[in-house]
């Protein structure tokens, strides 16, 4: 598997609901790749900090800066 590939899967990987098989193959990958670790990682303590606080509306050219440097990272895998 590659990193795009993974991305492709990441909220159900956060949200619990992959398929068995599949989550396989995505705990593989983060087995052997740091930067999808270091992904799902901050992803999880972005959204615990997200949901213990007040909410509020990112502006979209944030979340499209963050996909993109997201996405950037993970072309060097």
């Amino acid at each position: 598997m590659i990193c795009s590939e993974f991305l492709v899967h990441l909220d159900d990987l956060l949200d619990g609901t992959t398929d068995p098989t599949l989550r396989v193959a995505l705990e593989a990958h983060l087995g052997t790749c740091e930067h999808c670790t270091i992904t799902v990682t901050t992803t999880r303590k972005t959204i615990e900090v997200y949901r213990s606080n007040v909410l509020y509306d990112l502006p979209d050219s944030l979340r499209d800066r963050l996909q993109t440097a997201i996405l950037a990272r993970c072309k060097k895998c």
